[in-house]
């Protein structure tokens, strides 16, 4: 996983600082599920009831450009033109890469079907209902929600439509939860007035 990353900035020529923009075109498509599992890696993280409603907004605007059928994430130009230090970038990859380790012994290229352009556009339709999941301050519904898109992004950056399966399989728990989480709060509110 983590060569992909090193690749794509060696591929970026020599300079000392590369634009964020430029290591994003190199990976392509695979972007996404980079950026999907960066920021629901984050969604994990134990926060107030309420916050999801602003770390969100990236999975939201992330998987809405995969279902747009774009080649790779587009950023505002004010952080796409953002020069990352290449020095820096391989160091944080090479930090990662105790962590990724146990995910690629298990991770290879699997269903490359699942990522042709127009099923990848139905993942990403399918991904940003998820992520609306994950957006709604409902409790118990964020952290499955940020679970699912997690190994969902792990699935698209590696080109292994197994994981990307299961991502989504558990994706489908998460809409489940939410519903019966809001259903249970409306026949709440309702009964009480």
């Amino acid at each position: 996983m983590s060569r992909s990353l090193l690749l794509a900035v060696r591929r970026c020529g020599n300079p000392s600082a590369i634009p964020l923009d430029s290591i994003l075109a190199d990976l392509g498509n695979r972007s996404f599920g980079w950026s999907i599992m960066l920021f629901a890696l984050f969604n994990l993280i134990p926060m107030p009831i309420g916050s999801n409603m602003i770390t969100a907004v990236p999975l939201l605007l992330l998987t809405a450009q995969m279902a747009l059928g774009l080649a790779h994430v587009r950023l505002p130009a004010f952080i796409a033109r953002r020069p990352v230090s290449r020095r820096g970038f391989q160091r944080v990859v090479l930090r990662l890469k105790p962590v990724l380790r146990p995910l690629e012994r298990i991770i290879r290229p699997r269903h490359v079907w699942l990522f042709q352009r127009r099923c990848e556009c139905f993942v990403g339709a399918y991904l940003f209902v998820v992520a609306t999941a994950l957006f709604l301050p409902i409790p118990l519904s964020g952290f499955i929600s940020a679970f699912a898109l997690f190994i969902t992004g792990v699935g698209l950056a590696e080109r292994d439509g197994t994981i990307t399966l299961l991502g989504l399989v558990i994706g489908l728990a998460a809409i489940g939860v939410t519903l019966a989480a809001a259903t249970t709060i409306v026949i709440g509110v309702q009964a009480a007035t």
